[in-house]
């Protein structure tokens, strides 16, 4: 009989620039706190997923990330499993560990995201970008990302002077202004109650308070996009020890999380008038998890860009099709509001070690329906839904993991 996986402990390290740091000494900091907060040592541990997906070409470690990291704090003798999948690659391996503890495989299991981005080449962080979309067919990228774009728009930001992924989300963000009249002071706006939720959160990269103007006045990036409504690269880890309902009994765990759905998909391509990806993944996390979205009182998203927060709105069914706008600006996403989203400052606040991304969301949620938030603090959240997508192929992303948890 299939049963709930729990999470009995979680970890993380402050997301940042640590180019003093190692990628397995970030990933054993986020597992010793793990590990620690559910109250067991690792030779309870009977099997590891560990997600890492920039390190192979920034640090040049490969295959056994997760055997490197678990054998140098002593751990051998078990199935260890390493996960890639863009930037929902923590959000994978914590999938995946907890459909085996759901089936009866295992009773304790540990899942850990790492990543290492900053380098003094700063060609090798942005190489991981370039190859997180289908390489073998660049013309149908760049159709897309020019398509909307005048002649003085498009010499205006060369692209080879930028992240890919911002043109993509640059992309997004203006086909959505088209089909719901939002304009850049909304994703302002979002950047901005975002800065004041990741002021709150000692693990936050950035946490200075940024007002609409101040972001509207910043750096251009790829147009409507400037510099606060980006996600930052960064470093850092993030763990979690996840357990069947007979070891939450056996081990005593003091401060239990369920895990009511857990579920990964891939993009598609959508025909005119069918639901996207995340829309589709939404509705099926809720009917596995057995609520509505009215029942969530607390989310993080994946808003690699401040307008993916609208999108994401309306696609997770927290609001109707074009109300993005008017729900944010109602305060219903800002801590207090009816649903606060991204109380930990979201990724562009947080920031966006890729391979902990998924964990990090996840850390936070845990800790928030537990009530150890402090000045962010959602109060009263039981059920709170992680919301984690990677890469890009056609027109969507590539990877998407949908979580709820419950107390």
């Amino acid at each position: 009989m299939r049963q709930k996986a729990i999470i009995a402990g979680v970890g993380i390290t402050q997301f940042g620039k640590h180019l003093d740091r190692t990628l397995a000494g970030l990933a054993r900091e986020a597992i010793e706190q793990a590990l620690a907060d559910a109250g067991i040592g690792l030779d309870k541990v009977e099997a590891a997923w560990a997600g890492n997906a920039g390190g192979a070409l920034v640090t040049g470690q490969v295959c056994v990330a997760g055997q490197v990291v678990l054998r140098q704090m002593g751990v051998g003798g078990i199935p260890v499993i390493n996960v890639e999948n863009a930037c929902a690659t923590s959000s994978t391996a914590f999938q995946q560990a907890c459909t085996m503890v759901s089936l009866g495989v295992y009773d304790v299991v540990l899942a850990f995201g790492m990543e290492k981005l900053y380098h003094a080449d700063k060609e090798r962080p942005m190489s991981v970008y370039a190859g997180c979309v289908d390489v073998e067919q660049p013309e149908q990228l760049d159709h897309y990302l020019i398509g909307d774009l005048t002649v003085a728009e498009r010499d205006a930001a060369p692209r080879d002077r930028r992240s890919l992924f911002m043109d993509i989300y640059a992309r997004m963000a203006r086909d959505y202004m088209a089909a719901s009249g939002a304009t850049q002071r909304d994703f302002a706006l979002v950047s901005s109650k975002n800065s004041r939720h990741g002021s709150l959160n000692p693990n936050a990269q950035y946490r200075e308070v940024l007002s609409v103007e101040d972001v509207l006045s910043a750096k251009p990036i790829s147009p409507p996009l400037t510099l606060p409504m980006c996600s930052p690269i960064g470093d850092g880890a993030a763990a979690a020890v996840i357990v069947s309902e007979r070891a939450a009994a056996r081990l005593g765990v003091a401060d239990p999380v369920h895990v009511l759905s857990s579920i990964v998909s891939s993009g598609f391509d959508a025909l005119p008038g069918q639901p996207g990806l995340a829309e589709t993944v939404s509705r099926q996390a809720y009917e596995e998890a057995g609520i509505d979205p009215h029942d969530i009182g607390c989310v993080e998203l994946h808003d690699a860009t401040s307008p993916a927060e609208l999108i994401y709105y309306e696609a997770l069914g927290l609001c109707g099709q074009g109300e993005g706008p008017a729900f944010l600006a109602s305060g219903a996403t800002t801590i207090g509001g009816r649903v606060p989203v991204n109380p930990s400052g979201g990724l562009v606040r947080k920031g966006h070690p890729i391979g902990a991304t998924g964990l990090g969301q996840i850390h936070e949620l845990v800790q928030q329906l537990r009530g150890r938030c402090g000045a962010r603090q959602v109060e009263g959240a039981r059920v709170a839904l992680a919301e984690n997508g990677g890469g890009f192929i056609g027109r969507d992303a590539a990877a998407i993991a949908m979580t709820v948890l419950s107390r």
